[in-house]
């Protein structure tokens, strides 16, 4: 589609106007191993297939796996016994597995591989006798799941309030970890913090951030630095969307907005404005890019421009109790 676009903006690129795709954008390996995972679960199993939580943080995604016969809920009570149970990308506590498992229900779990590396980080730490720091936003619910492994040794820590607020139990034995969807940049900015209170902090052992989330910060910064106006497409309660608009700003666009969908626009966003930028959270399936690219093309921004600053090539495996019974009814 961006080819085509190209091939067709000799007008656009008379007018000045020029529109900056970022790339990474959209889907991660762990959301699409998610998505992927609930619609072999209603083809397997047939419909209705009950997910707790959102699959992932996208209107448009949820609404399709409902079309198709997905049921999310709450909590596992909400859903019959025995029922066929999806956990969402984000992970869950032992408490919720274990309340799963006295209902029968069939689970299977869609967390995203790079959180459940932080929840092993906290039994290890846990273990280990450490106080552990998670950086985090208070509510979301892949920190309820990381917290809920070990909820006596875990801090959230969400602002300069639970900065000042954080007490342990021995000032050598205390390790931060985070969030996978963090601002790269705030994050560190609250480990600064952190570290003047509790100098022999730990840092985790390798980066908790996932790589999805730093490399479409990488490539926002870039497009905000030369834009006048940035539009995110992502949903409100996607950490890593709303993130990639304050990144965006601080790069140096004049403006940046989140919408859902390319209807949300407003026409009184592109007064004096001659470079958009454009890029989607993780959660994002690329055809609502694509109508939102369609959308500018109709404004004069049809010279499109790619700003690669990285190449994904990252692929997760389906979850374990699905492969398990995929393979035991000869499916793929």
């Amino acid at each position: 589609m961006v080819s085509a676009i190209n091939n067709n903006a000799q007008s656009d690129i008379d007018s000045g106007k020029k529109l900056l795709l970022a790339a990474p954008r959209g889907y991660c390996a762990g959301v699409d191993r998610a998505v992927i995972a609930v619609e072999k679960a209603l083809d397997h199993y047939g419909a209705p297939v009950y997910v707790r939580k959102q699959i992932v943080h996208n209107k448009h995604v949820v609404r399709s796996l409902e079309k198709r016969g997905a049921i999310f809920v709450d909590e596992v009570d909400e859903a019959p016994e025995g029922c066929v149970m999806v956990f969402s990308a984000h992970g869950v506590s032992p408490a919720v597995v274990e309340a799963a498992k006295k209902r029968n229900q069939h689970t299977i779990d869609a967390t995203c591989p790079l959180v459940t590396k932080v929840h092993k980080e906290v039994l290890r730490f846990e273990k280990e006798g450490y106080d552990i720091l998670l950086v985090g936003h208070e509510g979301h619910e892949e920190v309820e799941g990381t917290a809920g492994e070990a909820p006596h040794a875990v801090q959230l820590i969400d602002g300069d309030e639970d900065v000042a607020n954080a007490k342990v139990k021995d000032p050598e034995k205390v390790i931060w970890l985070s969030q996978t969807t963090l601002s790269v940049d705030e994050t560190m900015d609250t480990v600064v913090k952190l570290r003047e209170k509790f100098p022999s902090l730990q840092n985790p052992p390798s980066d908790d951030i996932c790589y999805a989330t730093q490399n479409r910060q990488v490539a926002i910064k870039k497009v905000g630095a030369q834009s006048d106006l940035v539009i995110v497409v992502g949903s409100a309660n996607s950490s890593n969307t709303v993130r990639l608009v304050e990144v965006a700003m601080d790069a140096g666009a004049k403006a940046a907005y989140r919408v859902d969908f390319a209807s949300e626009i407003q026409e009184e966003w592109f007064e004096g404005v001659s470079t958009v930028g454009v890029s989607s959270g993780a959660s994002v399936p690329e055809e609502l890019v694509e109508e939102v690219i369609d959308y500018l093309a109709g404004k004069g921004f049809g010279d499109v421009e790619t700003v690669t600053t990285a190449e994904e090539d990252i692929q997760f495996s389906l979850p374990k109790e699905l492969r398990k019974d995929l393979k035991a009814a000869g499916s793929n």
